[in-house]
C-alpha cells in the first residue's frame, strides 16, 4: 500500500516538473530582457573617482591658499604712508629792478616777487612721535616741508638729517599717536608679491601691484652705496620715498628710482631695502649723520671669462690711498681680496656694500691672494671722507615730481647790453604812452 502511494507522488511531480521549468525559463528571459532595456536607456556618465581616492591624490600644499584681496594689508600700510610737499624759494628775474621792464615781464606772465618751486614726494612713518623716512632728493634744498597724512591732517616738518650717499632722509613732525609701519623681518625673496604705495603725479595715494623681480641690484650709478630691490610694481614721479610692502602690509623697501627712457613706468623700479633704511634711519635720528667705514682703496672685480669652466672670484686692488686704513694694514696694489670676515667677495660691489655697513673703528679680517700665496690681513676701518655727489644716468630717474626749474631758466636768460636795454626801454615807453600793449 505504501509503495503505491510513493508511485502516485512521483507521477504527480513528473507531471508538474515541465511546467515549473517552463516558468523558470520564462522568468529568466523576462529578467534578461528587462536588464538589457534599462541598460540601453540609462544615461552615460564618465567614470568617477571615489572620495577616498580623491583625498589620497590631492597634492600636499606647502603654502597657504591664494589671497583674493590685499585690502587688509593696504589698509594697514596706507595709514603710515604720507604725501610730502616741499617749497623752494626762487629768486626773481634779474631785470625786475627796472620799473619799465618789470611791467613788460608782468604782462607776459612774469613774477615780480620771489617764486616758489614746489616738489612732490612720499614718506613712511617710522615712529609714533613723528619721525618719517623719505628720499634725500625729495627734501633736498627745501625751504618748507608740508606733510599730508592719510586721514586728511597736515603738518609742517623739519629735516632731522639726510644721507645723499644712500638717498635717504629723516624728517619730523610735531605730532604724537601716529601709526608707524612695521618692517618685515624675513628677507624678501624674488617672486614675492610687492605693493607700491605713494602719490604718483599728485593724483592722491595710490597702490600698485607687482612682484619682486630681483634683489641686490648694484652698479646703477644712482647712489654711492647700492643694494636695490627691483620690482615691476608701477612706480612713477611722486612715489619717491613711498613704501614697498609685502602681501601682509609690512615694509620691505623705500621706493627710490625707475629705469625709464620716457619718464614713465616701464616695470623696472628700484627700492632701498629695509636693512639699509634701518641703519641709516637710526644713525640720522641719533647723530644727524651717517658714519661709514672706509678702506681707502680703488678696486675692480676679477675679470671673468664666461667660456671658461673655472671662474675666478675676488676683488683686485688697483690703488691704495696714502695713510688710509688699507695702507696702514699693508695692502698693496695687485692684491686680490678673496674674503672679509669669512664672507666671499665675489665682486667689487659686494665689498663696497659690506664695508659701508660697518662703523668706523671696526676691525676686518681679510684673506688676500698675493703672488699666488694666501695671506691674512687685519684692517681697522676709519671714517669715510666726504665725496662728490653721484651724477644720475639719463636712463635712471628719480620719481620726484617738480614744477619747471625756474631758477635754472632764469640763469640761462641771455643778458642784454646797456645799449640794448636802453633801446628796449624807449620802445616800451612809447607803447605804454600810447596805451599799447607790448607784443
Amino acid at each position: 500500500m505504501s509503495s503505491s502511494r510513493n508511485t502516485n507522488n512521483k507521477t504527480s511531480l513528473l507531471k508538474w516538473l515541465p511546467w515549473v521549468l517552463l516558468l523558470l525559463v520564462l522568468a529568466a528571459f523576462i529578467w534578461l530582457f528587462t536588464s538589457m532595456k534599462s541598460t540601453s536607456e540609462a544615461k552615460w556618465e564618465p567614470p568617477r573617482t571615489s572620495a577616498a581616492d580623491q583625498q589620497a591624490s590631492e597634492p600636499v600644499a606647502d603654502t597657504p591658499a591664494p589671497i583674493s584681496s590685499y585690502h587688509n594689508a593696504v589698509a594697514r600700510a596706507s595709514q603710515s604712508v604720507v604725501n610730502i610737499y616741499t617749497t623752494q624759494t626762487v629768486a626773481e628775474h634779474p631785470y625786475m629792478d627796472d620799473p619799465v621792464l618789470r611791467r613788460f615781464f608782468e604782462y607776459h606772465g612774469g613774477q615780480s616777487a620771489e617764486q616758489g618751486n614746489t616738489n612732490l614726494g612720499s614718506g613712511v612713518i617710522v615712529s609714533e612721535d613723528g619721525y618719517i623716512v623719505t628720499n634725500a632728493h625729495v627734501v633736498e634744498k627745501a625751504d618748507e616741508i608740508t606733510v599730508a597724512f592719510n586721514d586728511g591732517r597736515k603738518s609742517r616738518a623739519r629735516v632731522v638729517g639726510t644721507d645723499p650717499d644712500s638717498d635717504l632722509a629723516v624728517i619730523k613732525v610735531d605730532m604724537t599717536g601716529l601709526t608707524p609701519l612695521g618692517f618685515r623681518e624675513d628677507p624678501i625673496r624674488v617672486g614675492d608679491l610687492a605693493l607700491a604705495i605713494g602719490n604718483p603725479f599728485g593724483v592722491g595715494q595710490t597702490v600698485t601691484q607687482g612682484i619682486i623681480s630681483a634683489t641686490g641690484r648694484t652698479g646703477l650709478g644712482v647712489n654711492k652705496f647700492e643694494d636695490f630691490i627691483q620690482t615691476d610694481a608701477a612706480i612713477n614721479p611722486g612715489n619717491s620715498g613711498g613704501a614697498l610692502v609685502d602681501a601682509r602690509g609690512e615694509l620691505v623697501g623705500i621706493n627710490t628710482v625707475i629705469f625709464s627712457q620716457s619718464g614713465g613706468s616701464l616695470g623696472i623700479g628700484f627700492a632701498i631695502p629695509t636693512s639699509i633704511v634701518e641703519q641709516v634711519m637710526n644713525a640720522l635720528i641719533k647723530d644727524g649723520k651717517v658714519s661709514r667705514g672706509w678702506l681707502g682703496i680703488e678696486i675692480q672685480s676679477q675679470l671673468r671669462d664666461p667660456t671658461q669652466l673655472e671662474t675666478s672670484t675676488g676683488v683686485e686692488v688697483l690703488n691704495v690711498i696714502d695713510k688710509s686704513p688699507a695702507a696702514k694694514s699693508g695692502l698693496r696694489v695687485g692684491d686680490i681680496i678673496l674674503t672679509i670676515d669669512g664672507i666671499e667677495m665675489t665682486d667689487a660691489n659686494t665689498l663696497i656694500q659690506y664695508v659701508a655697513r660697518k662703523s668706523p673703528d671696526t676691525q676686518l679680517d681679510a684673506q688676500i691672494l698675493r703672488n699666488g700665496n694666501n695671506k691674512q690681513v687685519t684692517i681697522s676701518l676709519e671714517v669715510r671722507p666726504e665725496q662728490e655727489p653721484v651724477a644720475l644716468p639719463a636712463s635712471v630717474q628719480t620719481e620726484s615730481f617738480a614744477q619747471p626749474d625756474l631758477q635754472s631758466e632764469q640763469q640761462n636768460v641771455p643778458m642784454m647790453s646797456e645799449a640794448e636795454r636802453d633801446r628796449m626801454r624807449e620802445e616800451l615807453l612809447k607803447l605804454f604812452e600810447n596805451d599799447g600793449a607790448p607784443q
